[in-house]
Order: structure tokens, then C-alpha cells, then sequence
């Protein structure tokens, strides 16, 4: 009989210890929204800590790689692979006018209405001064570059 095969992950490599101790607050910052109760919201309402948590995650491990430069590539390849951030959010980052991006949702038009982008992308200053801007799917305020 063939032996199974199992996954293992390789040990992280070095540097991981130093933010590991961040990584598992906003794991456990996650879980507590997770288990939350979510009564008296709207069903997507109850998802938005849950963007903004792995939003903050994905930006820490992005500031960490490029603009701080204090983890090696080894490290931030390691973990994109491991989940810990997203690695289609952070491509976009680094395109011109999705510095801010909150999500990926808010870019894509099958996802919204008219088949447009969100309404978080247009920028304030074409707003009227009395509209308060809240994204339908992550709550975000307002995620465009020219802000």
C-alpha cells in the first residue's frame, strides 16, 4: 500500500518572529468580530470588520515588504503563500490610482450597480458637501487615490 502523502509547512523563515506577535493580534481581532453577534444589522454590514481586519493585515505585511523594506522576499513570499495577506489586493497597490484601494469588490462592476465601480472610488471632492459616502459591501468611506 502507497504511503499517503501529507502537507507540511516548512518552518517560516527568519525574520517571521519578529512579526508574528502582530500577525496573531489581528488573528485574534478576527476571530472576536467572527464570533460577534450581528443582530440589528444588515447582513452585509456584518461583514465589514471582517474587510477592514484583513484590509489592515494586508497593508501591514505591504508596508512591512515595500515601504519599510524590513522583511526579506523569502519571508514575504512565505507569507502571501500562507494567507496571512492578500497578494491580489497588494498587485494592486502598486498600480497608479489604487494606492487606497479598500477591496477587490469595489473595483469589480459585475459587483455593483449600473455595472460601475463602487461609489467609494469616486472621489470627495465630485461629491455633494451633504452625502455621506459609505461603501455597500465593505463600509469604506472613500478609497480613491486623488483624496
Amino acid at each position: 500500500m502507497p504511503r499517503i502523502k501529507t502537507q507540511r509547512t516548512k518552518k517560516p523563515p527568519t525574520g517571521f518572529a519578529e512579526i508574528e506577535d502582530t500577525l496573531l493580534e489581528f488573528a485574534n481581532r478576527l476571530k472576536d468580530v467572527e464570533l460577534a453577534s450581528s443582530d440589528g444589522r444588515r447582513p452585509n454590514e456584518a461583514l465589514w470588520p471582517v474587510f477592514q481586519i484583513t484590509h489592515q493585515r494586508s497593508r501591514y505585511v505591504y508596508d512591512l515588504y515595500y515601504t519599510r523594506e524590513a522583511i526579506s522576499t523569502e519571508l514575504y513570499q512565505w507569507l502571501l503563500k500562507q494567507g496571512y495577506a492578500d497578494a491580489n489586493l497588494i498587485a494592486k497597490w502598486k498600480k497608479q490610482g489604487y494606492e487606497k484601494l479598500c477591496c477587490l469588490r469595489c473595483i469589480q462592476s459585475s459587483e455593483n450597480t449600473f455595472r460601475a465601480t463602487c461609489i467609494c472610488r469616486v472621489p470627495k471632492a465630485q461629491l455633494p458637501d451633504d452625502k455621506v459616502v459609505e461603501c455597500v459591501t465593505c463600509g469604506c468611506r472613500g478609497c480613491a487615490s486623488s483624496d
